[in-house]
């Protein structure tokens, strides 16, 4: 296959839109709240992919007005109505009929702490577990009031099951109403034994997801995940802010996968007491729990009880998508995604409709602006869109600009829309995702996550070599980036999705100083306040992020190739089945 990156010059006249947005449905279920009016970028925008167009966008969406981009807030409405303009300024058409919006029905689930409680009794003995600082709480049920009560608690090692792997924690054990305690990561990963699973590759059995699934699947009453940093890949806070304040969900109508009445997180200091309480000891556990054959431990005589009460809502929110058509296979699509959302205002508790319920902590900044994560990956998709809109000639196949919603929540929104796609799944050549992208500067690197997965690789390959750039594996194997982000939704059905962006190895500054910025985004930002934009950061190595990954759908779009996975790949035998009817 040839492939060439050809950048149009053609001029452009931009003139601005005003603000589309769509009633609620005639079912009665609610729409974003509406905001009074989005902030616009005062900015003339330009067909090139440029830092300054990229900034501007960033600049817009994680501004305070957004309020953090929470679903159902008046953040939501702003956003949609900012993207939606955007996409009326470069002649798009919209993504879904004659709508810019697929709608996502959603469950809005919001603890009520003061009245909640959690406890773990032991030898007659009962500690209290603090919400935030010693365990994360949270249902999926949709119940305002659930409880567990005095559920006999079982260490489960990984909480794996995974016949192909001859691997089976619930081996000849019935967890029916028990709780079971599980390790974070997959078997392999705190030994960094190759010889178990991918070693420090977390697969997606490493992930807190299939955990509370498989947990769910065998019965259990509620689920525990032992937190660890290196596991998990972030800190304890990461975890603390992702689950206070409201948490939404998919309907169990719209979402066969089981749930669980409870599920959540402890310290690493909580399990250990608990361990030593139950005369265990966790490292030596924890060791054992990384040998083929672990058999599951009873923590004592330790049973867990909680009530959580909690407000239910019922509401929606939307995925925000355009088109531009192709001009000779309109049924065939390249996908380009990112996600809108991010963590929202947490200087209260808020209810769908924005409203303050309670008051947070005066003199601190509550606003979660999710600057990096992920206004950075939707304002590289308006500027590939923009590329797009002047290329010469216009693609053959149809490109779909997908920006979707409650990632934060668990890929929600790119989920729905893998099982209610505007083009069949079967038709989509590609998805090519950004999230969270990197602000070092130019690299010599070019980071694929998961490197090796798909033939997507070699369309990327010789793009990033006339730029000067390598394409590597991620840096942190271990925490599992692949399955944290919307292309997943996709690659599970099996279509390619690539997920790539600037890497560590600075053109002038080394290694070193990148892996710097990273390190210090990680700590000091990521699902924090202090996500906010940067008019310093260095968006050099962005715009050659962008245009690679502009050139990889223009390739595919111009093209009738059928990229695929590769031998061995456990999502190649649902692509072949979805396509072998073609």
């Amino acid at each position: 296959m040839k492939h060439t990156l050809l950048f149009a010059a053609a001029a452009l006249a931009l003139s601005a839109c005003s603000p589309s947005s769509e009633p609620a449905d005639e079912t009665g279920t609610a729409a974003a709240p509406a905001a009074t009016s989005a902030p616009s970028a005062d900015h003339g925008f330009g067909p090139e992919i440029s830092a300054e167009d990229f900034a501007a966008h960033v600049k817009v969406l994680s501004s305070d007005a957004f309020g953090g981009r929470a679903p159902g807030t008046p953040g939501e409405q702003m956003t949609a109505d900012y993207l939606v303009a955007q996409f009326e300024r470069l002649g798009l058409k919209p993504g879904n009929g004659d709508s810019w919006f697929q709608d996502v029905a959603m469950v809005e689930t919001t603890a009520d702490e003061s009245t909640s409680s959690a406890k773990i009794t032991l030898g007659g003995e009962e500690r209290p577990l603090a919400f935030g600082t010693q365990m994360a709480l949270g249902t999926r049920s949709a119940q305002p009031e659930v409880t567990v009560d005095a559920s006999e608690m079982v260490f489960v090692g990984y909480g794996v099951n995974a016949p192909e792997a001859g691997w089976n924690d619930y081996e000849g054990l019935d967890v029916k109403g028990k709780t079971v305690v599980m390790l974070v990561n997959d078997p392999g990963f705190h030994v960094d034994s190759t010889d178990l699973f991918s070693g420090k590759k977390m697969t997606y059995y490493g992930r807190w997801t299939y955990k509370y699934e498989e947990a769910a699947r065998q019965g259990a009453a509620a689920a525990l995940i032992i937190h660890d940093d290196a596991g998990a890949g972030y800190g304890w806070d990461v975890v603390k802010n992702s689950w206070s304040g409201a948490q939404y969900d998919l309907p169990v109508s719209s979402d066969p996968e089981p749930r669980l009445p409870m599920q959540g997180w402890i310290t690493g200091e909580v399990a250990e007491q608990l361990f030593a309480d139950a005369g265990l000891d966790l490292a030596e556990q924890r060791t054992a729990a990384n040998q083929p054959g672990f058999t599951a431990v009873d923590l004592g005589e330790a049973t867990f009880s909680a009530t959580l009460n909690s407000s239910i809502k019922e509401g929606s929110s939307r995925n925000i998508l355009a088109k531009l058509p192709g001009t000779e296979r309109p049924d065939e699509a390249i996908v380009y995604t990112a996600h809108w959302d991010h963590l929202g205002d947490h200087s209260a508790t808020h209810g769908g409709d924005g409203n303050a319920v309670s008051a947070g902590s005066e003199g601190e900044d509550h606003i979660y602006n999710g600057a990096i994560d992920n206004a950075t990956g939707v304002a590289g998709v308006l500027e590939i869109a923009e590329a797009f809109t002047v290329q010469d000639p216009q693609p053959a196949r149809s490109v779909v600009f997908l920006l979707v919603t409650l990632e934060e929540s668990g890929l929600l929104g790119s989920k729905y829309y893998a099982a209610n796609p505007v083009i069949p799944l079967k038709d989509t050549v590609a998805v090519v995702n950004l999230d969270a992208m990197s602000v070092v500067g130019p690299t010599k690197d070019f980071v694929v996550i998961g490197l090796g997965n798909s033939e997507l690789d070699e369309v990327l390959r010789p793009i990033a070599e006339a730029q000067g750039r390598t394409l590597v594996e991620e840096d942190s194997v271990e925490k599992g980036f692949f399955f944290r982000s919307d292309h997943f939704s996709f690659a599970k059905f099996g279509v390619p999705a690539l997920y790539a962006k600037g890497g560590i190895d600075h053109v002038e500054k080394g290694k070193e100083y990148g892996r710097e910025i990273q390190a210090n985004y990680q700590t000091v930002a990521y699902h924090k306040a202090a996500d906010e934009f940067d008019p310093n950061w260095d968006l050099r190595g962005v715009v050659q992020d962008l245009q690679a990954l502009y050139g990889v759908g223009r390739e595919l779009a111009g093209n009738d190739a059928w990229p695929n996975y590769v031998e061995g790949n456990a999502f190649k035998a649902a692509r072949d089945e979805s396509r072998a009817g073609e």
